[in-house]
């Protein structure tokens, strides 16, 4: 487990060695060597394998149990925005970027983006702070813009599914793509980082079965029915602001669905409205998950989820991975300053209380959001919330569940279903004209 070595104390009598022996001259030499060279490594912050970057001792035994925790058991977070911020700040060269350095002197404020509508979003994520922070498996989101629906975001998307290929490839020693359950315990077990892809926005596949088939074959995994904003097929939470009337999913956006579930794909449930909740779970044959959401009971933002969707999803053996964005988290108008670890705790209690521990995850939401909470300011910060439910007296059994084994059980069960349909041929809906909600001045036909 230790992540350092050093050559003091290498003298002759300590390590017992025969003066004039050649062969022991030599031993000593290649231990001298082999201690420069992990100094070297460690220096140019090279890590020589996921557990061997476990921060030195704490005096806080609840921190030191979940740093240990976290190497010897999967983390598995649902989602993680940064290829968003490698398309903002380098306009998606990844050359450009070294994941191996903090990325807050990599982007540091006024650095130039792409897009200036989006909030300036502080650099959560690299290499280092993933691996401090123990991260087993990370979802990491393939996001573009609402404002390119029914212009251009299917091209856009396949941007950044391609951001998180090359940046993958481009880091072999810290990530290898997964494409299923069973990849992510095998890469955890060769202690690397399992990365999967999530598209976030079905605005991306440009209201085509088509595009939904050729996102799974370049391995994404699951689908965020909507952003923040409807699509043609499913509306958003944001219908049901202001006493909204949601429409919930179309006859298509139910095609949608079984056809992930004819794929295999994960069918997510963030970012949707009420209805779209509701029709998504009785809709889909496997079980849906939110990657990034959080309790309405604990904080009534339209982006978290009620109790009785919750209890419709443990029906469904789905799962809410809790987002840590402040301002769902903590309805207080001054959330950005105030909310702790605690707050993030008790809406994780929440669902464990409500449905069972077997129904929460983490979908932590770092490069995607501008507020986090105290002590939870980045990638490097998941031991504290493990530490904080262990003072909880939360079991290890559990613990073991909230980091990744629920997800995996879902991931698996959801694999179940494709394959229960591997005989089903390719759904071949075309959306109906009339279930446009927008101009589709750029489509020229179905």
């Amino acid at each position: 487990m230790s992540s350092g070595g050093s050559i003091q104390g290498l003298t002759t009598s300590k390590l017992e060695f025969k003066r004039g022996s050649t062969r022991d001259r030599l031993i000593l030499a290649l231990i001298i060597v082999g201690g420069i060279a992990l100094v070297i490594g460690l220096a140019v912050g090279i890590p020589l394998s996921k557990r061997d970057a476990v921060p030195g001792p704490t005096h806080d035994p609840d921190l030191a149990f979940a740093r240990s925790f976290l190497q010897d058991n999967v983390l598995i977070d649902g989602h993680n925005d940064l290829p968003w911020q490698i398309r903002q700040y380098e306009q998606n060269k990844v050359n450009n970027v070294n994941l191996n350095t903090d990325t807050r002197n990599e982007w540091p404020p006024g650095t130039p983006m792409t897009d200036m509508s989006f909030p300036v979003l502080p650099p959560q994520t690299d290499i280092p702070r993933l691996l401090e922070g123990g991260v087993g498996a990370q979802w990491w989101a393939a996001f573009v813009s609402c404002a390119a629906t029914a212009k251009d975001a299917v091209r856009q998307g396949f941007d950044q599914v391609d951001v998180i290929h090359k940046f993958t490839d481009k880091y072999p020693e810290a990530f290898t793509l997964a494409r299923s359950a069973d990849d992510i315990v095998n890469i955890f077990a060769n202690n690397k980082i399992a990365s999967l892809i999530g598209l976030e926005g079905g605005h991306m596949i440009g209201n085509t079965l088509g595009n939904l088939r050729m996102y799974y074959m370049i391995g994404v995994r699951y689908m965020t029915l909507t952003h923040s904003c409807d699509n043609d097929w499913a509306d958003n939470y944001k219908a049901d602001l202001n006493g909204g009337i949601s429409k919930g999913l179309t006859d298509f956006g139910k095609v949608v669905v079984r056809e992930m579930n004819r794929l295999g794909m994960i069918v997510d449930v963030s970012h949707v409205s009420y209805q779209t909740m509701i029709d998504a779970i009785q809709t889909s044959d496997a079980p849906v998950i939110f990657s990034h959401s959080s309790v309405f009971a604990l904080c009534n933002h339209y982006r978290n989820v009620k109790d009785d969707v919750l209890r419709m999803m443990k029906q469904k053996n789905g799962i809410i991975m809790i987002n840590f964005y402040t301002g769902y988290i903590n309805c207080n108008p001054d959330h950005a300053n105030t909310t702790t670890v605690s707050q993030v705790a008790d809406h994780i209690d929440y669902v464990k209380k409500l449905i069972g521990v077997e129904y929460v995850a983490i979908g932590a939401d770092y490069d995607g959001v501008p507020f986090m909470p105290l002590e939870l300011e980045d990638s490097s910060t998941y031991p504290v919330i493990f530490a904080e439910l262990k003072r909880r007296n939360w079991s290890v059994e559990d613990l073991k569940k909230l980091a990744g084994l629920n997800f995996l059980r879902v991931f698996r069960a959801v694999e179940k279903v494709r394959d229960d349909k591997q005989n089903l041929p390719p759904y071949e809906d075309i959306i109906d004209k009339a279930d446009y909600i927008m101009p589709h001045n750029c489509t020229t036909s179905f």
